[in-house]
């Protein structure tokens, strides 16, 4: 199994990055905020600290390809790096601190590229998560100094927390009264939203989430820190990997169940 190991330690540094320009504007009364065709808000702090990982991407690894939020593909060949510069950005601009730079290496494979390092970076929060294929998650605050994150054991779903981001979107789906009815049978639900979710799975308090509607830069490096810490990481039609536009995450034990109820009247 190759050896992920020089470009985990670069996405770290990468995130380092991006860590001190975000938390330097983060809840700056002058944030300039604008709104993306897409409607949703983009600060000067995203587009800011994706233009500083991709300079440092050029000068670290200038054969790779990079995909970003705000700035698209540059570049061919088998390896791309994928990035989110803020994920939460909604809640950046509104001083919430439940947001993170989500950095990705995806490599060309059987069905398409798939991850092999990822980084989920919460300065506002404290916290750091990673993974690299092969070498399991961890989650610290630095390389040398980590804890290694495992999903929980729990295999029942009257026992189980489900996280997830918000109602509308399984509405505008027609996935609403299955979702309702996951939520009818768990121990637990919490609208967490975002990158956190997966993260919690990830360490275990948190046994399942999903999301009707992502990009892949979305998913990229969460798929891979859900999927080394043990548990399984797909879109709602079940297909492994950061894919199909939306997500499932669970600690494995109760990820059939998980679809089946989303996709139960659908």
């Amino acid at each position: 199994m190759p050896d992920y190991h020089d470009d985990l330690r670069l996405a770290h540094v990468l995130a380092d990055t991006a860590d001190a320009a975000t938390m330097a504007r983060f809840k700056a009364l002058d944030l300039k905020v604008e709104t993306k065709p897409d409607m949703t808000p983009v600060s000067e702090a995203d587009k800011a600290a994706e233009e500083l990982i991709r300079g440092n991407l050029q000068r670290a690894r200038p054969r790779d390809a990079i995909l970003g939020e705000e700035y698209g593909v540059e570049g061919t060949g088998p390896r791309r790096w994928v990035i989110d510069p803020i994920d939460g950005t909604k809640n950046y601009v509104r001083g919430v601190p439940v947001w993170a730079t989500l950095i990705s290496l995806m490599e060309a494979g059987e069905g398409g590229y798939q991850p092999v390092v990822g980084v989920v970076s919460a300065p506002a929060l404290g916290r750091r998560w990673w993974a690299a294929k092969g070498g399991g998650a961890y989650t610290g605050r630095s390389l040398t100094s980590a804890t290694r994150l495992h999903v929980s054991k729990v295999s029942r779903l009257p026992d189980a927390s489900f996280a997830y981001s918000s109602l509308s979107g399984w509405e505008e789906q027609g996935r609403l009264d299955g979702f309702l009815d996951l939520t009818r049978s768990v121990w637990r639900t919490r609208g967490y939203g975002d990158f956190w979710p997966y993260m919690m799975v990830a360490e275990g308090s948190v046994d399942l989430c999903a999301e009707p509607e992502l990009s892949l830069w979305d998913m990229a490096a969460t798929a891979i820190v859900v999927t080394e810490a043990g548990g399984s990481f797909t879109g709602l039609d079940g297909r492994p990997g950061p894919h199909s536009g939306n997500a499932a995450a669970s600690n494995g034990l109760l990820h059939d169940e998980l679809l089946g109820y989303l996709n139960q009247r659908y």
